[in-house]
């Protein structure tokens, strides 16, 4: 049996003649096969596709790979790998039993970067995990696991496969630099994180949704609907609610945010503590002078200099004037208007939740809205949230919580995935409300945490997200096990 057979995307008739010419004389190829949904293109040995992700496309994949491993190139893009590395992944692949292969790899546009991938885990559930261009397959498991594959899939294909074979085998990165690939996608990261609540994109984050759900019950993660209520008469508090207020060097918007939360009508008690983290622009003025003005702010300054935003926020709600509810507001964000807090607080008192999670308006600094608009994601459902929520990256804002199953749970001291924490965790067992109408106002400007990370801050931030998840799915599945007996 040959070692490999290439099934490479395209779009141009450039493309596969650069493919044949690049791989003449490789000893490793049985077999290049064209994928393409051009029939103009006179392609020699193509496949038609719909998809690259469809079962339809993986089927015929499947079908005709007579060799002992299936590369596949998934972006109709120029790829250049030698014949060594080929080697490389096919020794890989051979001394580990591994069902899926991928490397780290060159970007090749105007200069070249290197693109750092990170280490596939059991956690590593999101859709859009970056495998890079090049993925090597061991062809056995692949055609076996197409068999489990469920066949109306457009989108979720390759998606599902690769949960499949996650099951039966490993998935390993080679931390090495293999190949050099074009860019395909060019937009920031701060651009791209949208992608998965963007209305149009809707269909695909359905069969999404379908694909992580069954593949949960497989391993006994899946998450009943049945959540638990809060009985919240089990405490007294002086307050409430409380808007928290993390807050370090936003001399620029930290004046809009306290006027948002000083400017909240409600029928009850609530604060706001606002915890300057050792600020060295004008930012702890601006607090001091709101503070002098209004007797319900409350002005922190910790005296910890370790404290990142969960440390600041387990700061704010341990405090002694920490209301019932804590509730969350960025430094460089809005409340929609005068009404979000008690809309808010009435989703609490009226479905007993530990967690409520809002919808926002996406802007820029100056307040003009831009795509994709309303954020309010509706992939949540009361019936399948939970489960759904270890797919994607985010579960929206604002959010807010009981305080005192927040203080037993307690919050990461990190500045980066402390929500996506409390939100996995807290939807195990308790109940989290939505609302669906835009309360807060999201400003996307040059000074956001995430607005253009590069590789190195994305991969330590997806790999976080990743462990996370990780440790959720074997925390759900004791919690499982615990249930039945």
């Amino acid at each position: 049996m040959n070692k490999l057979s290439a099934f490479i995307l395209i779009n141009e008739k450039s493309q596969a003649d650069y493919y044949l010419s690049l791989f003449a004389g490789y000893q490793q190829f049985g077999s290049l096969y064209f994928l393409s949904n051009k029939t103009e293109l006179n392609l020699d040995k193509p496949i038609p596709i719909d998809f690259i992700t469809s079962t339809n496309t993986l089927k015929k994949i499947s079908g005709v790979a007579d060799s002992k491993y299936i590369l596949l190139i998934t972006k109709p893009i120029k790829v250049d790998i030698t014949n060594q590395s080929l080697e490389r992944f096919i020794s890989v692949a051979e001394n580990t039993s591994a069902g899926i292969v991928y490397s780290d790899f060159y970007e090749t546009d105007d200069k070249t970067i290197l693109h750092s991938l990170i280490e596939y885990q059991h956690g590593s559930l999101r859709d859009d995990f970056d495998f890079g261009t090049v993925q090597l397959f061991d062809a056995r498991i692949f055609k076996s696991s197409i068999g489990l594959l469920r066949d109306d899939f457009k989108f979720a294909g390759l998606y599902s496969l690769r949960l499949i074979i996650s099951r039966k085998r490993s998935v390993i990165r080679i931390p090495e630099f293999l190949y050099s690939s074009e860019s395909f996608d060019k937009r920031t990261s701060g651009v791209k994180q949208f992608d998965y609540v963007d209305p149009k994109n809707r269909a695909v984050q359905i069969e999404m949704e379908e694909a992580v759900t069954e593949h949960l019950r497989s391993i006994s993660a899946y998450i009943k609907p049945d959540q638990k209520i809060i009985d919240y008469n089990e405490t007294e508090f002086n307050y409430t609610a409380s808007i928290i207020i993390p807050v370090k060097n936003r001399e620029k918007t930290i004046a809009d945010a306290l006027n948002s939360a000083v400017n909240q009508k409600t029928d009850f008690p609530f604060n706001i503590i606002v915890v300057d983290n050792h600020s060295s622009d004008r930012t702890t003025e601006i607090i001091k002078s709101f503070s002098e003005q209004h007797q319900n702010i409350i002005h922190l300054i910790p005296e910890r200099n370790d404290l990142l935003i969960g440390g600041c926020w387990n700061l704010a709600i341990n405090n002694i004037n920490c209301g019932k509810y804590s509730v969350q507001l960025d430094s460089d964000d809005m409340y929609k208007d005068e009404s979000t807090l008690h809309k808010i607080i009435d989703k609490f008192r009226n479905e007993n939740c530990a967690m409520v999670i809002g919808s926002y308006i996406l802007t820029d600094f100056a307040l003009n809205e831009i795509p994709p608009g309303l954020i309010d994601h509706r992939e949540w459902t009361d019936e399948n949230g939970t489960n759904n929520a270890l797919r994607i990256n985010g579960l929206g804002a604002p959010r807010a919580f009981y305080t005192p199953l927040l203080r037993k749970i307690g919050i990461p001291n990190v500045s980066y995935g402390e929500d996506y924490f409390l939100g996995i965790t807290i939807s195990r067992e308790y109940k989290i409300g939505r609302i669906y109408e835009p309360i807060y106002i999201c400003r996307r400007w040059e000074g956001n945490s995430d607005s253009e990370l590069d590789i190195e801050k994305l991969n330590r931030n997806n790999f976080y997200k990743d462990k996370l998840r990780t440790i959720e799915l074997l925390a759900r599945i004791n919690y499982n096990k615990d249930k039945i007996k």
